[in-house]
């Protein structure tokens, strides 16, 4: 990341870094070290990791501290604000895409639209701001970044899994459990690519992606609820 880079990415978070390669770091996609291997950069899957505890503290402790619903209930509440589509939405708005080191075929690939990197990119940032900036400023920025959509997915209620919705509803209609399979499975095992179909017995409602069997069905489902 170039100098100016980093400055339009600070400007962007209302964020001045006291050491600018984490901030750097963050941007650095693995893909891009194949190519640049002499580099001495380092990738921001370790930052990803830091974020992401980082991230489910700062909710978890929001979520304590302002409700007093039950455990399972706040659990779903939480699940539905650091899932990788929210996290890639916030990333998206912020245009965090646009600063991702990746390799050439990654970026012809998609790469910087693909939801699970942009995921990936904004828990890696986060755990920089944590390791810069200290936990305050972390936390800050997921109030100001995930936590502010948490009225919309109380008023939509979102947090509801989309699964768990259209199992019920087809059972209600049709007394049939929903099935799901695998239409294609792409990319090598650090970084797989799932297509998922869901059936009502033998008629195909729905169809979804994600970088694991689990996402993809959850998007199938939603895709399925869009026209049961």
């Amino acid at each position: 990341m170039k100098n100016d880079q980093s400055k339009q990415v600070e400007a962007l978070l209302h964020i001045k870094f006291n050491d600018r390669k984490l901030l750097e770091q963050a941007f650095i996609h693995r893909s891009y070290l194949n190519e640049h291997s002499r580099s001495h950069l380092e990738q921001n899957e370790r930052l990803e990791f830091l974020g992401d505890a980082v991230l489910e503290l700062a909710v978890t402790r929001y979520l304590y501290d302002h409700f007093y619903n039950a455990e399972g209930e706040l659990t779903n509440w939480r699940s539905a604000l650091v899932k990788t589509e929210s996290l890639a939405s916030i990333s998206t708005r912020l245009g965090l895409g646009n600063y991702l080191m990746l390799s050439k075929g990654e970026d012809k690939g998609g790469g910087r639209s693909r939801k699970t990197l942009l995921a990936n990119v904004f828990e890696a940032l986060l755990g920089a701001i944590y390791l810069d900036q200290g936990y305050e400023a972390a936390d800050k920025f997921v109030q100001q970044h995930v936590l502010a959509g948490l009225d919309d997915i109380l008023k939509s209620k979102s947090y509801i899994d989309p699964k768990s919705k259209f199992q019920e509803l087809a059972q209600e209609r049709e007394s049939i459990t929903p099935s799901y399979k695998v239409l294609t499975e792409t990319g090598p095992d650090h970084n797989k690519h799932f297509v998922m179909g869901v059936y009502v017995g033998r008629k195909k409602l729905g169809a979804g992606e994600g970088a694991s069997k689990q996402a993809a069905q959850q998007a199938a489902a939603a895709d399925a609820l869009s026209r049961y």
